[in-house]
């Protein structure tokens, strides 16, 4: 899974905290360091995604560099996870993205916004990206109701697949011995943890970006979690409305799928922007450069979704209705195509962590 040598320099820093105990009470990394005798692949792969990168060991730690013993745990968690992304993707030529996340965010961006606007200029006339449409189907008009769900449904289910066969994969690996971690004890705890982003928290205070304790970085995050959480509950909305109730796009600005739409974007644009600021005006040291490359490109991927999903908001009564529509579809393509080969899969890794933090606390 990984260098030896990079095991074996986990296995000498999350020694050195072993030893000093300071952070325990407040990182949940090393809490389960505690529970170890020594460091293995798994438990690299393990501890990596339950750190929070809150950064706030690194603060406190008095064997920081330039100290002899080097002690940098966010740097060594932050270089473990983008391998564990790497290691647990398929295919092989795909999982080679996460070494080049901009150019290949986008790269891919630009590639689906052409290849979209193309296919609705040769399908339906250029006329269809330049002229006024408004009432029931207007989008559709643009880009029909098949040409929008069956590329999204392919798409969304090859990006599940790759992330259930990662997740098992990973899963696998960090069970110590042939024990077992999931109980709906430690699944509820886990989802309490992710909802509240408790490890953000630094230890009560918040995190070390720009200064110490910041409450921002968790702020910021929890704005772009909830504002997807509020753009997936938009579609599903629209989609009882269409589908069940019979009721076409646009809505009214009043209706329930608009108005989540809405606050969902506008909470992902400046939650997004937040956290680019953040990490524009933090210390580079506590990280990893290749963390970092992929922290930028999806937030900038977030920030193109949401903002082309404004636009089109903003603009669906005028001429520029048909080419914002082809923009915001072809960059959520990208979101689609991307995700599984980006920081997206975070989710999927952090969340496992979380379960079986909370089976060892529980059992210990």
């Amino acid at each position: 899974m990984f260098e030896p040598d990079f095991t074996a320099e986990a296995d000498r820093q999350l020694s050195v905290c072993n030893a000093c105990r300071y952070c325990e009470g407040f990182c949940a990394v090393f809490g389960a360091v505690e529970l170890r005798a020594a460091i293995g692949d798994g438990d690299v792969a393990y501890l990596a995604n339950l750190c929070h990168d809150c950064r706030m060991c690194f603060d406190a730690c008095m064997f920081t560099p330039p100290h002899e013993f080097a002690v940098n745990i966010p740097a060594l968690m932050a270089e473990a996870r983008v391998q564990t992304y790497e290691r647990y993707s398929r295919p092989r030529v795909l999982a080679g993205l996460f070494r080049t996340p901009g150019w290949a965010i986008g790269g891919v961006t630009l590639a689906c916004i052409v290849v979209v606007t193309l296919l609705v200029a040769f399908g339906m006339g250029t006329t269809a990206l330049e002229t006024v449409q408004v009432g029931p189907g207007a989008f559709y008009r643009v880009v029909p109701y098949l040409a929008m769900v069956v590329p999204a449904v392919v798409l969304g289910a090859f990006g599940i697949l790759v992330l259930v066969y990662g997740a098992r994969s990973y899963a696998n690996d960090i069970r110590s011995g042939d024990g077992r971690f999931v109980s709906l004890r430690s699944v509820s705890t886990a989802i309490r943890d992710a909802i509240t982003l408790v490890y953000l928290k630094g230890g009560g205070e918040g995190c070390y970006d720009v200064k110490r304790g910041s409450p921002w970085r968790r702020f910021f995050h929890m704005l772009v979690f909830w504002g997807v959480l509020a753009d997936f509950s938009a579609t599903i909305c629209a989609a009882i409305a269409q589908d069940l109730l019979g009721y076409l796009p646009p809505y009214p600005l009043w209706s329930i799928p608009v108005a989540l739409g809405t606050l969902g974007g506008v909470a992902i644009v400046v939650g997004a922007a937040g956290l680019i600021a953040l990490k524009v005006r933090s210390d580079a040291k506590p990280t990893s450069a290749r963390m970092i490359a992929m922290d930028y490109a999806f937030l900038a991927m977030l920030e193109t979704v949401a903002l082309t999903g404004l636009a089109l908001l903003a603009f669906r009564s005028t001429a520029a209705m048909g080419s914002l529509l082809a923009i915001h579809l072809g960059s959520l393509a990208a979101l689609f195509i991307t995700a599984p080969y980006g920081k997206f899969v975070h989710i999927v890794y952090r969340s496992i962590a979380l379960v079986k933090n909370a089976a060892e606390q529980n059992g210990a």
